[in-house]
């Protein structure tokens, strides 16, 4: 599998990881990871963080233990600026705000997160960039980082992220569902999804680290910027 390479230098690495692709190896290891990948050019490779499986997007890998320190110190010490875009369903009530709301393990489902009382502090910004009928593309910066954090704030106010079979709606967006007198091709036997994955993206890290300023942007993947020109297409 070819890399999408953002940024590399001798101490660290940064990848616009595709959707479908694992981080890091699971617990069973029956599935090629990114990591792997990474191992197999580079050898030596240090897991700094991670991206859900079916979140695209920049994520940065250490070459080096030194790099892996300094970068986990930054994620820790919450001095590393993360960016992520993505379609939720509905129309926010607010242009922009906070969801500061505490997150936890679901006691009855270990994949799961929820909010609680008694979860970890956790904080997401959020910016409405655009708005449809059904839809609203935004724009989030996490303070924290647990789990599914976007996903699980996103479902605590009501817009869960577009195509999430955890935290709301699974189902693929369709083309018929907001384009008027919509017709299938003859050729067709059904239509197929504009998107069928997580509407998610880590579009850009900022960060320093050695006296040298580092921001890093992954650029927007195809399936996202399309399922885009057509609610714009169709907005009016």
């Amino acid at each position: 599998m070819p890399l999408d390479i953002i940024f590399e230098n001798d101490q660290l690495i940064a990848i616009n990881k595709p959707s479908g692709l694992l981080s890091v190896p699971d617990r069973l290891g029956q599935e090629i990871s990114l990591k792997d990948l990474l191992k197999e050019r580079y050898g030596n490779i240090f897991t700094v963080h991670r991206l859900d499986r079916d979140t695209s997007g920049v994520i940065v890998f250490a070459k080096t233990e030194e790099a892996h320190k300094q970068l986990s110190q930054l994620f820790e010490g919450r001095e590393m600026e993360k960016y992520y875009v993505g379609l939720v369903y509905g129309n926010m009530m607010s242009p922009s705000g906070s969801v500061d709301a505490a997150i936890m393990e679901h006691p009855g489902k270990t994949t799961k997160m929820m909010t609680h009382t008694k979860g970890k502090t956790s904080l997401t910004d959020y910016e409405v960039l655009e708005s449809f009928r059904q839809y609203s593309w935004v724009r989030f910066r996490i303070h924290t980082g647990r789990t599914h954090q976007i996903r699980v704030h996103m479902q605590h106010i009501g817009h869960s992220i577009v195509c999430d079979e955890l935290y709301g709606d699974p189902k693929p967006v369709l083309l018929s569902a907001f384009k008027r007198n919509f017709k299938l091709s003859r050729s067709a036997d059904e239509e197929k999804p504009i998107l069928s994955r997580l509407a998610l993206h880590s579009n850009r890290l900022h960060f320093t680290m050695d006296g040298q300023d580092f921001d890093l942007e992954a650029e927007i993947p195809k399936d996202l910027r399309a399922l885009l020109q057509q609610l714009r297409k169709w907005k009016a």
